[in-house]
C-alpha cells in the first residue's frame, strides 16, 4: 500500500475530500496516510475526520499525524501539498489592505496581480524547502501541489528542484459542469480539450461526446438569448471577444486583465458584477463558522457524509498504483508542449497517467490571440520566480510593473512604493531581498 503524506493537513475540509476520494478506491483503502500540519489543533481535528472518513467508507488505512514535516515525508510515495504560508492573517489580509490604500482593489489575489506576486514570494521558499527534504527522504515520490499561485509555484519547483511534480486545480471540470448547465447538455455527454496556463486555459474543443457536434454554438446562444448568469458576466464577455471560453471564474479572471476593475469606473464593477474583496469575505465566513464546524466534525455521534469530488489527486495515485490509464488536467513545465508559449513556463494541459507517471499531451500552437493574452500573465510569473530564486528585489518591482491590472491603475512611483510597503509589512514571512 502506498505511503501518502498530506502537507498542510490542517485544511480539514479539503483533507476530508481528498481522503474520501483516495480511500474510496478498494486498491487504496489500506494506504498509510500521514497527516502533517504546523497547527497542532487543526491537525487534531483533521486526524479525527480522517478516521471518520475511513469508517464511513469501510476502509482500513494506517493514519498517523505529526507536526514534524520530515517525519511525514520519510519514505513517502506521494506528497500532497495544500499549505497557505502566513495564512489569512498576516498573509492574505495584508495583500488586500495595503493595495487598497493606493486605490488598487482585488477580488481573490491568489494567482496574479500584486496579491498573487506576494503570495508567490511567501510560498516558493517553503515549497523548495519541502522539495529539498523530499530529495533526501523520498526522492522518487510524486509531489502533487494544490497551492496557489499555481503557475508561479510550479515554475519555481521545476527550476529549483529535481522532484517530480504536477500542479492540480479543479477549474477545468468545474467550468465544464457550469457550461453544461447553461447549454442544457449533461457534462457526462461533453468531450473537451483544454490548454493554456492555469486559470487562463481555454476550451479549444467543446463537443458532444457521442455525436461529435460542436457545442460552442449553444454557448453563443446563451449570449444571444440573454441568459448569461449574473455571476459569470466577465467570462462570457471575454468569450464574445475571443471566441473561446476560459476555465477560471469571472471573479478570478477580472483581476488578470486591465479591463474590468477600475477605480474610476464603478459602472464597470456594477455591470460585470465583480465581487471586490471576495476572498476576504470568504475567509471571514470560514473563520466565523470554524468552531461550530469543528465541533460537528469531531462529534463521534455525528454522521459524516463522504462523496467523490472532481479533484484529480486520487485518480493520479490510483492510476500510478494500478496501471489503469486515465487523462487528467495537470500543470507541468512547458517542454515542447505548447509551441507558442515560453519554454519552461508552467502550462495546463491534458496528461495521461498510468504506471509511467504523468505524461503531458503535445498541444502544438495555440490560437495566437490566446497565446498573446497568456503571455501578459506569464511575464509576471517569470519575474516573480526570478525574484524568488535570485533574491533580487528589482524583479519584484518589474513583476508588479508588468502586471496588467496593477499597471492599469497605478503610476510607476506608486507601484514601487506599494511593493516596498508590502515587503515591509510581510516582514519575516519573506526572505531578505537585495
Amino acid at each position: 500500500m502506498p505511503n501518502i503524506a498530506f502537507i498542510g493537513a490542517g485544511s480539514t475540509v479539503f483533507t476530508k475530500n481528498l481522503l474520501g476520494d483516495i480511500l474510496g478506491f478498494p486498491e487504496l483503502a489500506n494506504s498509510h496516510i500521514r497527516l502533517m500540519d504546523i497547527d497542532g489543533e487543526r491537525l487534531k481535528t483533521s486526524e479525527v475526520v480522517a478516521r471518520k472518513v475511513a469508517q464511513a467508507l469501510g476502509a482500513n488505512p494506517t493514519i498517523t499525524a505529526t507536526t514534524d514535516r520530515r517525519a511525514a515525508l520519510d519514505g513517502a510515495d506521494y506528497v500532497i501539498c495544500m499549505i497557505q504560508v502566513a495564512g489569512y492573517k498576516p498573509g492574505t489580509e495584508v495583500d488586500f489592505v495595503i493595495p487598497k490604500r493606493y486605490g488598487l482593489r482585488q477580488t481573490i489575489a491568489d494567482t496574479l496581480g500584486i496579491g498573487g506576486i506576494m503570495r508567490g514570494l511567501r510560498t516558493i521558499p517553503v515549497l523548495l524547502d519541502i522539495a529539498k527534504d523530499m530529495e533526501e527522504l523520498c526522492p522518487n515520490a510524486l509531489f502533487l501541489n494544490y497551492v496557489n499561485p499555481m503557475c508561479i509555484n510550479q515554475w519555481a519547483l521545476s527550476r529549483g528542484s529535481k522532484i517530480a511534480t504536477v500542479g492540480l486545480c479543479h477549474s477545468v471540470p468545474h467550468t465544464a459542469h457550469e457550461l453544461s448547465l447553461d447549454i442544457g447538455v449533461p457534462d457526462s455527454d461533453i468531450n473537451y480539450l483544454v490548454a493554456g496556463i492555469n486559470h487562463m486555459a481555454f476550451y479549444l474543443k467543446f463537443e458532444h461526446k457521442h455525436t461529435g457536434e460542436d457545442l460552442y454554438p449553444l454557448i453563443h446562444k446563451v449570449v444571444a438569448d440573454n441568459r448569461v448568469p449574473q455571476w459569470n458576466q466577465v467570462r462570457y464577455d471575454m468569450f464574445k471577444r475571443l471566441g473561446y471560453f476560459v476555465t477560471e471564474s469571472s471573479e478570478h479572471f477580472s483581476e488578470y486583465v486591465p479591463w474590468f476593475i477600475k477605480r474610476d469606473r464603478p459602472d464597470l464593477i456594477e455591470q460585470f458584477n465583480i465581487p471586490l474583496d471576495e476572498y476576504i469575505r470568504r475567509c471571514e465566513v470560514q473563520i466565523q463558522g470554524w468552531e461550530a464546524l469543528r465541533e460537528e466534525l469531531e462529534d463521534k455521534d455525528a454522521p459524516l457524509h463522504v462523496e467523490r469530488s472532481v479533484e484529480y489527486g486520487s485518480l493520479i495515485i490510483h492510476s500510478m498504483e494500478t496501471g489503469i490509464p486515465r487523462v487528467i488536467y495537470g500543470n507541468v513545465a512547458n517542454k515542447g508542449i505548447i509551441d507558442n508559449l515560453p519554454d519552461g513556463c508552467c502550462v495546463e494541459v491534458p496528461c495521461l497517467v498510468d504506471k509511467n507517471g504523468i505524461q503531458p499531451t503535445k498541444i502544438g500552437a495555440l490560437p495566437p490571440h490566446l497565446a498573446a493574452l497568456m503571455q501578459t500573465n506569464i511575464n509576471v510569473q517569470n519575474l516573480t520566480v526570478e525574484a524568488a530564486l535570485t533574491g533580487k528585489r528589482e524583479h519584484i518591482y518589474h513583476a508588479a510593473m508588468l502586471d496588467p491590472h496593477t499597471a492599469a491603475e497605478l503610476s510607476l512611483d506608486q507601484i514601487w512604493s506599494l511593493v516596498d510597503d508590502l515587503i515591509e509589512a510581510h516582514g519575516d514571512w519573506l526572505p531578505t531581498y537585495r
